[in-house]
């Protein structure tokens, strides 16, 4: 096999993303702990149940990411492969694929790249690492257009509550303190890898339309763009979402999915990320 794309699960992605015989594809997972039960954010992933342990627990729940030897699982049967991970600033998972990449003792070319955000802007990398392949690009064009994609990705996202993220210290002490203020609904963004405040909102439906209005600020051209909106167990309002992005910008594509096992945990019921 020449190529194989690995992700970690803060994708949001399954393992049959990518059915291709001729470019591999896989999802290494990262583990959720909670009310002592450990959940492997896999296919199998039950968010419902996920939830209910979280509700009935009287501790924070936690979250471990995967080992260098899990990352190193993969690199088996590929000459080129290509890692996306979560941004380094909100997981270890970077730095385990890195000291994967270190250990490995087979023959081949390994880029690990840092997405410096989650959700959805994984996906929009590893379908462009895909869509890059399949045209016939070189391992070195693959890994400079992805740096390049990367740079110029954006994340923007409304949560209904913060409670995982502040209690993990996934934010600085300044925004955990506005999103944890009654009747604020802070519109926050992804810039460097790190959770930062845009706008502080009092609804949520007023979240969702100044998120809307700020894509157009962010980016000047949209046409050539795929915007991917991740939701918790909250598909009204990401439809709803949907609909006002689609009458006020041209995407290429816009793709709604479900949060699923880790981005469920730190986003809980009600969030929405979106990512272009």
């Amino acid at each position: 096999m020449e190529f194989k794309i690995v992700v970690d699960s803060s994708s949001n992605l399954t393992s049959d993303h990518i059915k291709d015989e001729n470019v591999g594809f896989e999802v290494v997972p990262l583990t959720i702990r909670v009310n002592g039960k450990e959940y492997v954010d896999d296919d199998k992933i039950n968010i419902i149940e996920m939830f209910k342990d979280l509700d009935e627990s009287k501790v924070a729940g936690k979250t471990s990411c995967p080992s260098p030897y899990d990352f190193s699982k993969t690199f088996e049967g590929a000459k080129h492969i290509i890692v996306i991970t979560i941004s380094s600033k909100l997981s270890g998972c970077y730095n385990s694929a890195m000291a994967a990449k270190d250990m490995y003792e087979g023959d081949a070319d390994i880029f690990v790249i840092d997405s410096k955000l989650v959700a959805g802007a994984m996906r929009i990398l590893v379908d462009a690492a895909y869509r890059l392949i399949k045209e016939g690009k070189s391992y070195d064009e693959v890994v400079k257009c992805l740096t390049t994609i990367r740079d110029n990705t954006n994340l923007l996202f409304v949560l209904d509550k913060f409670d995982n993220l502040v209690k993990n210290g996934r934010m600085n002490k300044v925004v955990a303190f506005i999103a944890t203020m009654a009747f604020i609904r802070p519109l926050c963004y992804g810039e460097d890898g790190e959770i930062k405040v845009k706008e502080k909102i009092r609804t949520l439906k007023g979240a969702l339309k100044r998120l809307v209005v700020n894509i157009g600020k962010m980016v000047s051209e949209t046409k050539d763009r795929i915007c991917v909106i991740s939701h918790t167990c909250n598909e009204a309002d990401a439809m709803y979402l949907k609909t006002l992005i689609k009458e006020e910008y041209e995407f290429k594509e816009i793709i709604v999915e479900e949060n699923r096992g880790l981005c469920a945990f730190y986003s809980l019921q009600g969030g929405i990320i979106v990512s272009f």
